[in-house]
């Protein structure tokens, strides 16, 4: 079984940052891709960011050049480092990665609980 938990999660002011870790336990053989999305009170959930494989990251229109996210094989942790942060940033922060659990074995997508980020202007 594998879990992911998010952390780094808070209140900041409008300029501000925040960096985002997303630690995975359990029975990892390797984490494929990342991605971090994010749910805004009354909004549906929205891709802000992922990496795949080979190591290529995307982004939503809205953070480009703001954040960015990385990934330390050695710890199983995927980070989102959150700059120039604004209100509209504001939400519940969810990451998910899609991780092989053994050599050779089955793929699967697993998420987090969420860790709450809110930025006041």
């Amino acid at each position: 079984q594998v879990q992911l938990v998010e952390s780094g999660g808070g209140l900041v002011q409008a300029g501000g940052s925040l960096r985002l870790s997303c630690v995975a336990s359990g029975n990892i053989f390797s984490i494929n891709t990342g991605a971090w999305y994010r749910q805004a009170p009354g909004n549906s959930r929205e891709w802000v960011a992922s990496f795949v494989s080979g190591g290529a990251t995307n982004y939503a229109e809205s953070v480009k050049g703001r954040f960015a996210i990385s990934r330390d094989n050695a710890k199983d942790t995927v980070y989102l480092q959150m700059n120039n942060l604004q209100p509209e940033d504001t939400g519940i922060y969810y990451c998910s990665a899609e991780i092989r659990g053994s050599a050779g074995g089955r793929i699967r997508t697993y998420w987090g609980q969420g860790t709450q980020v809110t930025v006041s202007s």
